[in-house]
């Protein structure tokens, strides 16, 4: 049986910044970024975490190129760092290595920063090296409480904000999950999103029995009004994409079948004479590229 080669040596290697070569250049908003921020203070307080990904670029002179950490690289500049942890890469190019980069999830983050505290570190050491305030950092440790396991596993693989779990724990364990899965349905897992969410979900479903403050310039019977609309878009959109795959492939097969029909001589005049409207409307469906096309 035939191994699968290593993308990397196994092995962290050090390399003198001047031997790092970067393969593109940053743009000039990078250094005033927050996340450049962050990254520099968590490299000046707790050191590089994450070794560069680099490549042989000339064995002779012991040149490497970068193709993964260019900003950590600028930080570590900025900071007079002399030397940087590297993993060599058996390919020279930054496409694949990059393609296949999984980034941190909200939760992933968050167990992170409890096994850190369980390890001895302070909250205060921690809102440092993330540039940070302190009451952020303990939002996060707090993530998950009061929200469901169901909805947690939902949510393994997301970033969101900490404040969408504020909101959730509003709501009760099967609520939390309808909230969470009409949010990765519809792609917007925001804030605001979540707020509306709130607002329509009926007092039998909150936590407290009653409902939050009313959103401000939105009537009672408005309020009303959207909830009886939200339960109605909620069941209009699991039936959509229950059914969505099979729609396609119905108008895949219709396609092919009207496009071959239309394409004999005599279908074609006969209905162009006697039907013109619906000789039209068949051609559109044929040129249709997707079923949110009118």
């Amino acid at each position: 049986m035939n191994q699968v080669p290593l993308a990397f040596s196994p092995k962290v290697m050090t390399v003198p910044l001047a031997n790092i070569l970067p393969s593109r250049i940053l743009p000039a908003s990078v250094p005033g970024s927050v996340k450049y921020t962050q990254i520099r203070c968590s490299i000046e307080d707790v050191g590089v975490i994450e070794p560069l990904s680099v490549a042989i670029s000339d064995s002779d002179t012991g040149q490497y190129l970068l193709l993964d950490g260019h900003v950590r690289l600028m930080a570590m500049q900025e900071l007079g760092f002399e030397q940087a942890p590297c993993l060599l890469a058996n390919d020279d190019e930054a496409y694949t290595y990059n393609s296949k980069i999984n980034r941190l999830s909200t939760l992933q983050e968050t167990r992170m920063l409890q096994e850190a505290v369980n390890k001895g570190v302070s909250m205060e050491h921690l809102a440092r090296a993330l540039n940070v305030d302190v009451s952020h950092v303990l939002k996060k440790l707090n993530l998950l409480e009061g929200i469901c396991p169901e909805a947690v596993k939902l949510l393994k693989d997301r970033q969101f904000s900490v404040e969408i779990a504020r909101v959730l724990r509003k709501m009760k364990p099967t609520r939390q999950v309808e909230c969470i899965e009409l949010m990765l349905s519809a792609n917007s897992l925001t804030m605001n999103y979540a707020e509306a969410l709130l607002a329509a979900t009926p007092v039998e479903m909150l936590l407290a029995g009653t409902k939050p403050a009313s959103m401000k310039g939105v009537t009672a019977e408005q309020m009303a009004r959207m909830e009886r609309e939200m339960a109605s878009l909620q069941g209009q959109y699991k039936l959509i994409e229950e059914n969505y795959a099979e729609d396609v492939l119905n108008l895949v097969l219709a396609q092919g079948y009207l496009a071959k029909l239309l394409e004999n001589d005599a279908v074609k005049r006969y209905v162009t004479q006697q039907n013109p409207e619906i000789y039209e409307q068949l051609k559109l469906i044929v040129e249709l590229n997707s079923l949110d096309q009118s």
